[in-house]
């Protein structure tokens, strides 16, 4: 009894001590945490306050009820989704997109971090604006774009094709040239942007390894395999298993304007499904419903991602 009295008289002076150390932490940094402030709020705000909707998933949602006064119904909207007569093209559309994207699109902005850490001066941040300028032009300029470009009747595609001696193609009228369309032209206009993070890794790299490995006579090939690569190997698995986490999430607005009668059997994918059933028809519950399943989807992608990753290289989110 008398040990037991001990040990848990020592829990409690510890507990006190981590608690006073803790408090003394924050007082001693408080200017720091005074700046982490409006991040936090935000987050709590924005991310964690409207988590009180996701309850109506489960309910008959009017509007004129509000959240608790509206019907439970329990896993009805879910069931709806799961038994719509085009539930497995849509499942099967999202994921030949995103790993589409994934595959072809993941290891260009590396390829470019690269590139642009081993140019100088003007060239680097001429290339630099040129890359990154796409990323800040609107989906529907970008979509528009993209439209007249390769127009049957006076894209300049089309024109180029019929000036080699081909026929021109109906990209619009294909579901395959669709898929290839909607993940290069993202490819163009994201891989600038994300090239950043690669950058600013590449900058962590010590100068007097290269100057080592130049002595030793390693070309400048060999410095980006054996010395940049491997520097920047934890950012990339990290960035890789972030991208896995959401392979079931796309956004619906260049799907949507990309979408004709003629290809929406290879572009009619969960969001822009929910966006007409649920969004454009107030159905509320059922947006939320699919909404869900899309992100417990996600979180059970990540945690096996970041499992994988733990296990075959070390490195992982948590």
């Amino acid at each position: 009894m008398r040990k037991t009295k001990n040990t848990s008289n020592q829990n409690r002076v510890l507990i006190n001590q981590h608690k006073m150390k803790f408090s003394t932490r924050v007082w001693r940094h408080r200017e720091y945490y005074l700046m982490l402030l409006p991040a936090l709020v935000y987050i709590i705000m924005f991310n964690y306050v409207p988590m009180y909707g996701l309850q109506i998933a489960f309910k008959d949602y009017r509007v004129s009820l509000g959240i608790g006064a509206s019907r439970w119904v329990g896993f009805k909207h879910f069931k709806a989704f799961f038994n719509a007569y085009n539930f497995q093209s849509l499942i099967t559309n999202t994921l030949t997109l995103s790993l589409y994207k994934l595959i072809a699109g993941f290891p260009i902005p590396i390829i470019i971090a690269l590139v642009i850490n081993e140019l100088k001066g003007k060239y680097k941040s001429t290339l630099q604006t040129i890359l990154y300028a796409p990323h800040f032009m609107s989906t529907v300029v970008v979509v528009g774009m993209i439209k007249v470009m390769f127009s049957i009747s006076n894209g300049i595609v089309n024109h180029a094709i019929v000036a080699m001696g081909g026929e021109p193609i109906y990209f619009w009228a294909s579901t395959s040239w669709f898929r290839h369309l909607y993940v290069w032209t993202g490819i163009w206009q994201e891989m600038g942007w994300a090239a950043i993070i690669y950058i600013a890794a590449l900058s962590g790299v010590d100068p007097g390894l290269h100057e080592a490995a130049s002595i030793d006579g390693a070309t400048r090939l060999q410095r980006v395999i054996h010395i940049n690569i491997p520097t920047i190997m934890p950012t990339i698995i990290i960035t890789l298993i972030l991208n896995v986490g959401s392979l079931i999430s796309i956004g619906h607005e260049k799907v949507f304007l990309m979408q004709t009668d003629l290809n929406i059997d290879a572009s009619e994918v969960i969001s822009t499904y929910v966006y007409k059933k649920g969004i454009i028809n107030t159905n509320y519950s059922f947006s939320s419903a699919v909404g869900m399943f899309n992100n417990v989807t996600n979180v059970i992608l990540l945690v096996i991602a970041n499992q994988l990753s733990k296990r075959v290289t070390k490195t992982s989110l948590f």
